[in-house]
């Protein structure tokens, strides 16, 4: 069976993956992404917006012109670090920090090169002080929203399903955070709500998974024939379609606005929502059945009471290998059931030295088929009268 018939099969629910016995291959992958999003985060960096940063944007429209064209026009102005999007008609340049003097030799600029007029050139010049505020208060959000989700889990469910569901989240942001670095999208207020939105989305699946295998392992005790680890994999097979379902449908909205949306009708917000959004859908999905599940069993497998199952189903099984091997023993000093004795077993003619060796004779019972014969007295009253 091929590789596609066999993932067609667990995609329908015929066949259970063994997700949760092969642990080492999903941290080799989540540890590998997470090598290049740091590299990425350490090496490029992000790329804040204005908002974050400082500076003064400059927006206007100019149909006919390019992106070369804007952007010389706003460096001739006496602005050094410009960069230049597209929305539309409408042409969003970001610069450094100018002071008034340079923010009008800005606008003279662009409407002398450009065709434009000064007047429809609109500026907003935002302080480093505020940008410096906006990221203190999206680390408070992401504080706040991590201590509740610690806190939710550990009543609904305990502790290390809680534990195992922040770690996902936490693998999630690092991986969404280096997409951002390496490919060098604005981050601006609106990536913080998107990857706020991620972490909610996240958290559904975990939730969802974790949810069964609370049910499914529930009944689980001295005397069952199912390890803790096999049952979490039944319940994960289990809501694996769903999972994926669920996923595949919110993810095609989002690809939509994302290569749709900012290609053809230049939506530049939309794409620092929608990337955001994109991946980390497609890496929370991942997480929350690859990472937080199979966590979760190894911290469910050190408590005794699951200790405790394991090794009562290894006694088991040794006792009944044992068995199997003793039997194997018996009927093999006894025969094979349905095996006929040698031919010569039963020969005790001349020359025979069956009864000296100790072999066994076998005595046949001869049936005689001619005439009866006769008693003995009989025949000598027959002499008798003949005489």
């Amino acid at each position: 069976m091929g590789s596609r018939a066999v993932v067609s099969r667990i995609y329908r629910g015929e066949i259970s993956a063994d997700i949760v016995g092969r642990p080492k291959i999903w941290y080799s992958i989540s540890g590998l992404l997470l090598a290049v999003s740091v590299a990425g985060l350490l090496v490029q960096g992000l790329n804040f917006g204005v908002e974050f940063k400082g500076g003064s944007v400059f927006t206007f429209k100019a149909p006919a012109a390019s992106i070369e064209d804007v952007r010389g026009a706003v460096h001739d102005g006496g602005a050094h670090q410009v960069i230049v999007q597209k929305a539309g008609d409408d042409w969003r340049a970001t610069t450094e920090s100018l002071s008034s003097a340079e923010v009008t030799e800005v606008k003279s600029s662009v409407a002398a090169a450009l065709g434009v007029s000064a007047d429809t050139v609109s500026t907003q010049v935002v302080g480093a002080s505020w940008g410096g505020e906006i990221q203190k208060k999206a680390w408070q959000a992401l504080l706040v929203f991590m201590i509740l989700i610690i806190g939710y889990l550990s009543l609904a469910f305990e502790w290390r399903m809680a534990i195992a569901a922040v770690v996902a989240l936490v693998h999630d942001l690092v991986i969404t955070a280096g997409v951002y670095a390496w490919s060098g999208f604005e981050v601006t207020p609106a990536t913080l709500l998107g990857f706020l939105t991620i972490l909610g989305y996240s958290l559904y699946d975990a939730v969802v998974v974790f949810d069964m295998i609370k049910e499914v392992t529930r009944p689980l005790g001295p005397t069952s024939k199912t390890t803790y680890s096999e049952a979490a994999n039944r319940a994960l097979s289990n809501t694996l379609v769903r999972s994926l379902n669920t996923s595949l449908v919110a993810i095609l909205p989002v690809g939509a606005i994302l290569f749709i949306g900012t290609t053809l009708f230049g939506a530049g917000t939309l794409k620092d929502l929608s990337l955001a959004l994109f991946v980390g859908m497609i890496v929370g999905t991942y997480s929350s059945i690859c990472v937080a599940t199979p966590l979760l069993v190894q911290l469910k497998e050190r408590e005794p009471k699951y200790k405790q199952i394991r090794a009562n189903i290894a006694r088991r099984e040794q006792s009944a290998k044992r068995q199997s091997r003793k039997t194997t023993k018996v009927k093999a000093a006894a025969g094979a059931p349905g095996d006929e004795p040698p031919d010569d077993a039963g020969d005790t003619g001349p020359g025979d030295d069956a009864g000296d060796l100790g072999g066994t004779v076998t005595v046949r019972k001869v049936v005689q088929t001619g005439p009866r014969r006769q008693p003995r007295r009989a025949t000598r009253q027959r002499r008798r009268g003949g005489r």
